[in-house]
């Protein structure tokens, strides 16, 4: 993903900007925010140091949302693919928007609490589309349902050794927080903390939301762990890639529907029967018939492989596109994603990928490329 460095005074700030260029943060423009793609160290060591020991990111710029009132589920259940009712308290899942070509608007994770209302995180390059469709859709329907936009920040602790670094600042015993699960807890003495065992990097890790005017207070407590050092948003692009997840904007978007992506999954099988979902029409039917193209994982050598790479046959026919690709800090070999015909999309097949004008030979290639580490108990 190619990152612009930038001082914009226009661009969004997070909580912990000033803390970023205290520390050396190299700040670009992502998604409307003034975002660190690095700090001091090089990209490579601090995706290798998130994979062996743990890092922490500023997703300050993701949307938090709580959905309060008594239609809550059903206002939530208009809007997403989830079967949001069938959650178990305090627990969440990755879910879409849909809308009614079947398209997706954005990915998000709802979490089902035990207060009283639903926890949502949503992407940053999406807020202004998923708060006014939220907005619009809650008051045409005339659901019970109140909508609050938090003001805090998220930090998101990840890697191997995340637990027995936060364990420290816990009352709590983390063990029992298992993936995709949330809590409410007291952080290294910050009180009213969101902790969530989930990431973006395919590793252990949790998301923190935390008071604003306290998070470069528990940035700093976390930081005095050795194990524990600052990452940007170059380490977070390689790292979720190697765990084969999709960036919303680069590898889903409104063009492609949940079963082109192989995000069936994420959809509900209650959700299938009943069809009460933006595009289920069009989304349920391609769940069986199958569709003309398939996100896919391809591996290659020589030249590192990007977006917008042309994906080829053996024959040289144009099969597709690559929507998002990097070399492997951990397989030392270029991994990508990206869309091709159906007849092409079988793992093992060999492709070809043109870079530079030039057909370099490929391979679709099983996700995720380097196996993830969720903890479930």
């Amino acid at each position: 993903m190619p990152f612009l460095l930038c001082y914009d005074a226009a661009l969004k700030k997070t909580p912990l900007f000033d803390f970023h260029r205290q520390q050396g943060g190299k700040m670009v423009e992502f998604a409307g925010w003034s975002m660190p793609v690095q700090y001091k160290d090089s990209h490579i060591s601090s995706h290798m140091h998130t994979r062996q020991h743990c890092s922490i990111f500023d997703v300050s710029h993701m949307l938090q949302t709580k959905v309060h009132g008594r239609d809550r589920v059903k206002f939530m259940e208009s809007l997403v693919v989830a079967d949001v009712a069938e959650l178990k308290d305090n627990q969440g899942s990755l879910s879409l928007f849909t809308n009614d070509q079947g398209g997706i608007m954005d990915d998000l994770i709802v979490t089902k609490t035990d207060q009283g209302y639903l926890y949502v995180v949503s992407n940053a390059g999406c807020t202004d589309k998923d708060s006014a469709h939220m907005k619009v859709e809650f008051k045409a329907a005339g659901f019970d349902v109140d909508l609050e936009f938090l003001d805090e920040a998220l930090i998101a602790l990840q890697g191997p050794s995340m637990s027995q670094v936060l364990q420290e600042g816990l009352k709590d015993d983390l063990s029992k927080l298992t993936f995709m699960t949330s809590t409410l807890a007291m952080v290294f003495g910050v009180p009213n903390c969101r902790v969530t065992r989930c990431g973006y990097t395919g590793e252990d890790g949790v998301e923190i939301s935390v008071p604003k005017g306290r998070v470069v207070e528990l940035t700093e407590k976390l930081l005095t762990n050795g194990e524990v050092k600052l990452a940007g948003l170059g380490a977070r692009d390689s790292l979720r890639l190697e765990a084969g997840l999709c960036l919303y904007g680069n590898d889903i978007d409104e063009t492609t529907t949940p079963v082109e992506a192989t995000l069936v999954w994420t959809i509900g099988k209650r959700r299938r029967k009943t069809k009460d979902f933006p595009g289920a029409n069009i989304i349920v039917p391609q769940i069986k018939a199958k569709t003309d193209r398939k996100r896919v994982g391809l591996m290659s050598s020589g030249p590192p492989v990007r977006q917008h790479t042309p994906i080829l046959s053996p024959d040289g026919t144009l099969i597709g596109e690559v929507t998002s690709g990097c070399p492997s800090p951990c397989l030392k070999k270029n991994i990508a994603m990206g869309y091709v015909d159906a007849a092409f999309a079988k793992n093992g097949t060999d492709i070809q990928v043109e870079v530079r004008k030039k057909a370099v030979p490929a391979t679709i290639t099983k996700m995720p490329f380097v196996p993830t580490n969720y903890y479930s108990g």
